[in-house]
């Protein structure tokens, strides 16, 4: 059973003034009320309608071409958004999106077996709790997608020699950031345990273990854009005993070599170069061109870059991926790690093919019952353009 969306569009000149506003759909299924500008932060939004149901903010400069902002998935009806784009906006038309969650189930995938499928009819995530990993985001009927899977390791256990094969699993974890806390390997109840999972209206939790070196629990929401072909992986770091620790949620996802990857240059950007160096040397294919730095992966030596962006673009040669967190505005360069990076780039050498995108949040001082949390959509697309170079310049044109 399906319900027909409601869509209700709010002007934005108007919305700052009436707090009070209530739209409620003809069938009484979803109203959207408290209406709100938030100083310095944007416009925020309060809905309500069917619990368990998926909840999307899309916005508009013309009524005709709209993109979502966020989305939610709400297990009382209930949800708030907020739309911190629009504080510079003169005019912004809204509208609130009611849809079923998308569909989940059980399977058998490589070796392993209780791996979550979600299944949103355009895109499936697999998730394999017994390794703690978002081992795939792929098209519907397709086989692959742009992250790497290491077939050297279906059907295996983790455990502390899981690194041992290069690359270890594949897919995409998080790890506690700076590295230099804890050199190599990574801590085990971050990347190389199982995990307890449960799946409650189309949305999995992954719960780790709490490390034994961090005294550090991690809990992972995923979930699909109800009918757009985008991932969004909630990362959550939970501080339950020990010294207090300097972490950063540092998302890594490992894909497949691609054609190019891509990374844009913020204006002004905290470093002169738009990048940092993190390798022993430059990468030979780097470049700097258009308000981006863009690198392929070089077959005899790894190479590693970051800089100060919010976003990634790997593009594959039919495939596209686009991996978001963005930056925290007035965060100081101290703030990030490895000497002010939220976005890196690792390349590894043959005969192990993958590359890692990695997404990092702000360092926080972590005591007993503290919380560090970051967002990151994962947005999956066709190429369409003949060059890599032509497929970022086509998304990122003004």
């Amino acid at each position: 059973m399906s319900l027909k969306p409601f869509l209700s569009w709010i002007r934005l000149a108007f919305a700052c003034q009436l707090g009070g506003l209530l739209l409620r759909a003809a069938d009484g299924s979803l109203m959207v009320s408290e209406v709100a500008m938030i100083p310095e932060q944007g416009i925020q939004f309060r809905s309500a309608g069917a619990a368990g149901m998926v909840f999307s903010l899309q916005a508009s400069s013309d009524l005709v071409n709209w993109g979502t902002l966020t989305f939610t998935n709400s297990d009382s009806g209930e949800s708030s958004f907020l739309d911190s784009g629009a504080t510079h906006l003169i005019q912004r038309f809204y509208r609130v999106h009611q849809d079923p969650p998308p569909a989940t189930w059980l399977t058998n995938y490589h070796g392993w077996s209780n791996v979550i499928v979600l299944n949103n009819g355009l895109v499936e995530a697999i998730v394999v709790p017994t390794i703690n990993r978002v081992l795939q985001l792929r098209f519907v009927g397709e086989e692959n997608g742009p992250f790497w899977e290491n077939r050297a390791m279906d059907g295996r256990l983790p455990s502390a020699t899981s690194w041992n094969t290069p690359g270890s699993f594949g897919g995409d974890k998080v790890w506690p950031a700076p590295q230099s806390l804890w050199s190599w390997p990574p801590p085990r109840a971050f990347d190389s345990m199982s995990v307890t999972a449960s799946v409650v209206n189309g949305v999995v939790t992954l719960i780790s273990p709490v490390d034994t070196t961090y005294g550090t629990r991690v809990v992972r929401r995923v979930e699909l854009h109800p009918f757009e072909p985008t991932m969004r992986i909630v990362s959550h770091f939970e501080k339950i005993r020990g010294a207090t620790n300097n972490l950063s949620v540092w998302v890594v996802t490992q894909c497949q070599s691609p054609e190019r990857m891509f990374a844009p240059v913020p204006s002004p950007s905290e470093f002169a170069q738009g990048y940092s160096l993190l390798s022993g040397s430059r990468p030979p294919s780097l470049v700097s061109s258009n308000q981006t730095v863009s690198l392929t992966r070089a077959t005899g030596s790894s190479y590693k870059i970051g800089n100060d962006a919010g976003e990634l673009l790997w593009v594959g040669t039919n495939q596209v991926l686009h991996l978001q967190s963005s930056r925290v505005p007035g965060v100081p360069k101290s703030g990030y790690p490895d000497g002010g990076c939220s976005v890196e780039i690792y390349t590894n050498p043959n005969p192990t093919p993958y590359v890692e995108l990695e997404l990092l949040s702000p360092l926080k001082r972590l005591g007993t019952n503290d919380t560090l949390e970051a967002t990151c959509l994962y947005t999956l697309w066709r190429r369409t353009e003949p060059t890599a170079w032509d497929e970022a310049w086509k998304f990122w044109a003004p």
